[in-house]
């Protein structure tokens, strides 16, 4: 009988209950919550399946992230897929998927995109000083900043270059996570610094775009944004890569993988990742709320800047340029590019600015990429 009840006894304390924390089952119930949104309400799901999913894992089962010991003590399964984020590997891998699968065409057919894409950065320099102004110092705060372009793998990237690694988990938490509440957070902002008449605003038919362009494009912002900026190369690189794969039309199979089965193999890997960094331990503190609400901040900022750049190019082009399409900057692709045309079509129906703000969110992604590699080029980081 002592046999059966120590057996009993121990099977019972192997169980996940015993080892529980409160801010465990605080952030389980955050991962229900996150899985109920992309479930239920499609945001981003794509995105928030895996990193809820991750977050609920290693809440349950602490050790699933447990690093690599000494001994020859092998670690978890998700602390691999992490080392992957850290090294900045899956990052530059995401890029070329959404270069092989976007295409670059309304932005060569309205360079003036650019100018959209950069203003929407202006939430990274807001961020950057706020988190100085809240005790973080200089690279933790460069690192922080990148949230506010919406941009998950240029986040994780600057971190992992910045050694940033301690803040990694909170800062592509709170990126991916304001990546898919584009559609809840742009809105507002986007209603409240424009008017009606603005919001209904028709943009001229963008020119067609050469073939050759479209090819040449890819490897002329290589070169140039290499040349400035040789830390840039990988994010920018890789972006253009996937993009030439899908404009050369020589390559189908190398287009179809980078912007599918790759594609979904990297998010799959990187989402449970950056999911599995969320233990409560880890996320429940006060540098974590600091790094979420800086983030929300800067990119409603972006989201602000970019909308009212908007106005002032709409003011200078008498009536062309519908202000909505600058809150497309941020680079949420192409998630913020939907919600410019969903807003436009609330004002009216007949309204489409789909393509005409993809210019503004192809541009804000390779803003974001840019002001990366400016930060890293301050601190001497290569």
């Amino acid at each position: 009988m002592d046999y059966i009840a120590n057996t009993l006894s121990n099977l019972i304390h192997q169980t996940a209950f015993f080892n529980l924390t409160v801010g465990n089952y605080i952030m389980i119930a955050v991962a229900l919550v996150f899985l109920y949104l992309a479930i239920r309400h499609e945001f981003e799901p794509l995105l928030l399946v895996p990193i809820a999913f991750g977050m609920l894992l290693v809440n349950i089962y602490p050790d699933i992230m447990a690093p690599y010991g000494e001994g020859g003590a092998g670690g978890g399964l998700l602390y691999y897929f992490y080392k992957l984020d850290e090294w900045a590997i899956l990052p530059s891998l995401i890029f070329m998927g959404v270069g092989a699968m976007t295409d670059f065409g309304p932005l060569i057919a309205n360079p003036k995109s650019f100018l959209l894409g950069a203003a929407a950065q202006f939430g990274i320099f807001a961020a950057y000083f706020g988190a100085i102004a809240m005790g973080f110092n200089d690279k933790a705060a460069a690192a922080i900043s990148i949230i506010g372009g919406a941009d998950g793998p240029t986040s994780i990237f600057l971190a992992g270059k910045l050694q940033q690694t301690s803040l990694l988990g909170p800062i592509a938490v709170a990126a991916y996570s304001y990546m898919s509440l584009v559609p809840i957070i742009q809105p507002p902002i986007m209603k409240l610094l424009t008017t009606e008449k603005e919001r209904k605003i028709k943009m001229a038919q963008l020119r067609p775009v050469s073939k050759l362009e479209k090819i040449l494009f890819p490897i002329v912002v290589t070169i140039v944004v290499s040349l400035i900026l040789p830390t840039t190369a990988p994010l920018i690189g890789m972006l253009m890569l996937g993009n030439l794969f899908r404009e050369s039309g020589v390559v189908r199979q190398l287009t179809d993988t980078a912007s599918n089965a790759l594609m979904y193999i990297v998010v799959i890997i990187l989402g449970t990742s950056v999911g599995a960094t969320t233990s409560a331990e880890a996320f429940l503190n006060a540098s974590t709320l600091k790094i979420v609400v800086l983030g929300l901040v800067a990119f409603c900022f972006g989201t602000a800047a970019g909308v009212l750049f908007g106005k002032l190019m709409c003011i200078i082009t008498k009536g062309a340029v519908n202000p909505l399409i600058g809150s497309a900057g941020v680079s949420a692709v192409p998630m913020a590019a939907r919600v410019s045309q969903k807003v436009g079509a609330e004002a009216d129906p007949t309204n489409f600015l789909l393509m005409h703000a993809m210019g503004p969110n192809v541009a804000g992604v390779i803003g974001t990429a840019v002001a990366a590699g400016t930060f890293m080029a301050v601190f001497g980081v290569f």
